[in-house]
């Protein structure tokens, strides 16, 4: 591909991710991507925030979710929530509810669907804060609750001789019976009789504006039996209208016929007249707390923005932080092995091949703590490809004591405290052995006068307030502490330890990563790590491990040893799309007298795997274009081939696609990048398993 093809691809690429960015961003509901992982409860008994927009702080409160734990955000409820979302990610049937979510104080109404393939174990949550709805159900009851008691004060006005009049409608015959007293109330003409009058001579004086109205509610009353309650006005002698309640009860035969429909009248004009007023003065507070709600609205939005505009600071701070610590470290390795690759091809021509093996150990080595450094930043980001076994700390921290003790120096005491019958735990030997190596360089440099570090192992117990306050599952863990009698950490420092490329130390002499690394290292481990420290009086660190309940493994053997070329003539099929790689892997096959076929994406190498070729080992990178990635084009190729022995080589992978329980029999993975003499040895094995 082209420069100006790359320039152009990548510019495609920033477009796609600007426009979904845009639109994520666009969503006002708030929306995020959870995705399963084993947890201490067991298989996909735990989740991870993947992705999140900013309406998810809008609508839960809770800021930076992305890359945290359901238990370090809602401890109380996270099995609740793991099993709600789990039955969407096993069952793939969508779900809509509302529930209180009590950790974070809110209501909120939730849509959830699984992510496809199943295979990602992804869930995408749509929801929104309803907690002012709920507000307003609860604020309706009390109304309603308001309105019954009211309507208990109109039964007691009727016993303390508020009726006005009272009447008995005989409804076959449309015969209206009523007292002088109604008769007054509704302004009737003295002269007409007080029986045998008909509704259409009742309601003459009732105001046009309620006529209407009280015609629907008789007929209902008469469609349906019953209590009857309605007010209305009525016009009286005075030429006046005055307000007025109707009660009374509709009774009806068994067949369903309507029979009579007697009623009493209330006189609710002063009550009226107060509820006017009430209204009146109710509608002035609306109109005053609506103003003081817009002026509230107004100095809200503009202290969001000034806090949106904080946060977008401290996050272009933290990525140049990132940026600049990665560009310092980077730079300074490229230059080594730059600088020696120049090296050796002004020496070439100067015929003066003696003096190779110094540039070439000084190439390999920036190389290596290049790797180093990206594995460091992978560990901090919980994205590094780890290889967890059952592992014994004991027995691990008195194999590094003698290191430990030569690299800390003479000035530095270093005393083992080693708890009884520890727990096994599932952790990356190699990765533990680097974060208690990393612990004790930095106790070190916290005593340069000399000092003591303590490394104590013992077994815990976490129960709920402490499952809270770590961000951990209740469950037994294995911890390991790192103490030391050095300077300790100001309360600004200690907020800041875990940072990437944060550091006290002078310019050039550390990477700011060792702590980051470990935290990250750790929280994939389903662990924790705890400082405590206070300046002037040393540190102590923490790392806690879930328990584990196989017995530890035993270690494998030295993989950097020469490997001799192999009496056989297998063939091995590589798998790349970076021709470098794929170049130097093919030409180690090659150098142990195997035979060797190449592919430099998942569809070239199904092409190789149909043919009738035999095939004895695959060799595939993880990350590779047009459509497959390595882990499709393992099972695609044990269909075509049963058993056949697969190597994953990977520099990232997800969990999802090379976890080790997704590992099947036959099948390794080689993290890049990687010594020749241990992509050999892995060979080796495979073939002859």
């Amino acid at each position: 591909m082209t420069q100006t093809e790359l320039s152009n691809a990548s510019g495609s690429s920033n477009q796609s991710e600007a426009r979904y960015r845009a639109l994520f961003e666009a969503v006002d509901d708030g929306f995020c991507i959870i995705e399963f992982q084993d947890g201490p409860l067991g298989p996909l008994s735990d989740y991870l925030h993947v992705e999140a927009n900013s309406g998810y702080e809008r609508h839960t409160g809770i800021p930076d979710i992305v890359g945290k734990s359901v238990y370090e955000i809602a401890a109380s409820e996270a099995k609740e929530w793991v099993d709600l979302y789990g039955k969407v990610l096993t069952t793939g049937q969508s779900i809509h509810f509302e529930r209180e979510f009590k950790d974070a104080g809110r209501h909120i109404e939730v849509s959830a669907s699984r992510i496809e393939p199943a295979t990602l174990n992804q869930v995408a949550v749509l929801f929104r804060d309803i907690t002012g709805r709920k507000c307003a159900e609860a604020a309706l009851r009390k109304s309603e609750a308001v309105a019954r008691e009211n309507g208990e004060r109109v039964q007691l006005a009727l016993s303390a001789g508020a009726i006005i009049g009272t009447w008995f409608w005989d409804l076959p015959n449309d015969r209206f019976t009523i007292d002088d007293a109604f008769a007054n109330a509704f302004g009737l003409d003295p002269a007409l009789e007080r029986s045998n009058l008909r509704l259409t001579q009742i309601v003459e004086t009732v105001h046009p504006d309620d006529q209407a109205r009280l015609a629907a509610v008789i007929d209902q009353a008469i469609k349906v039996g019953g209590p009857f309650a309605h007010q209305y006005r009525t016009k009286r002698a005075d030429g006046k209208y005055y307000w007025l309640e109707a009660n009374g009860r509709v009774d009806i035969a068994a067949d369903g016929t309507p029979l009579s429909f007697p009623g009493v009248l209330i006189d609710i004009e002063g009550r009226r007249a107060i509820e006017a007023e009430r209204d009146r003065v109710t509608s002035m507070l609306r109109e005053l707390n609506e103003t003081l709600e817009t002026r509230v609205a107004e100095q809200t939005a503009e202290l969001m923005a000034k806090e949106e505009a904080l946060r977008q600071s401290q996050k272009m701070e933290a990525v140049g932080q990132l940026t600049g610590g990665l560009a310092h470290d980077f730079n300074n390795l490229l230059a080594g092995v730059s600088g020696s690759l120049d090296m050796i091809r002004t020496r070439l021509q100067q015929g003066r091949i003696g003096e190779l093996d110094r540039y070439l150990e000084g190439a390999q080595g920036a190389v290596k703590r290049a790797a180093a450094l990206t594995h460091r930043l992978l560990a901090f980001s919980r994205r590094q490809t780890l290889d967890p076994k059952p592992t014994n700390v004991d027995r691990l921290v008195a194999g590094m004591q003698e290191l430990i003790q030569r690299t800390v120096g003479p000035q530095i005491y270093v005393e083992t405290r080693i708890g009884k019958e520890l727990w096994p735990t599932l952790v990356d030997p190699n990765q533990l052995e680097n974060a208690l190596l990393n612990l004790c360089l930095n106790a070190r440099d916290a005593m340069p006068d000399g000092g003591r570090i303590t490394i104590e192992t013992h077994n815990r117990h976490i129960g709920q307030a402490d499952a809270v306050e770590l961000g951990l599952v209740v469950g037994d863990y294995v911890v390991m502490q790192v103490s030391d009698t050095g300077t300790g950490m100001t309360p600004d420092v200690l907020e800041k330890a875990f940072d990437p490329f944060f550091t006290t130390k002078p310019i050039g002499v550390g990477t700011g990563l060792g702590l980051s690394m470990i935290y990250g290292f750790t929280r994939q481990s389903g662990g924790q790590v705890k400082i405590q420290s206070q300046f002037g009086h040393g540190a102590r660190v923490s790392v806690f491990l879930p328990r584990h309940d196989e017995r530890e493994e035993l270690e494998s053997v030295c993989e950097l040893d020469p490997v001799p070329a192999m009496a056989t003539q297998k063939r091995v099929l590589v798998v790349d799309d970076e021709p470098l790689v794929r170049m130097l892997v093919v030409d180690a096959v090659e150098d142990l007298g195997l035979q060797s076929l190449e592919a430099g994406d998942g569809p070239q190498a199904l092409e190789v795997l149909r043919s009738p070729t035999p095939i004895d080992l695959l060799i595939t990178d993880v990350g590779l274009p047009n459509g497959m990635n390595g882990r499709q084009v393992a099972d695609a190729a044990r269909e075509l081939r049963p058993g056949l022995k697969v190597m994953f080589i990977t520099g990232y992978a997800e969990n999802a696609v090379l976890a080790p329980d997704q590992l099947g029999a036959g099948m390794q993975v080689l993290t890049k990048p990687f010594d020749m003499s241990v992509l050999g040895r892995r060979i080796q094995s495979l073939l002859e398993e």
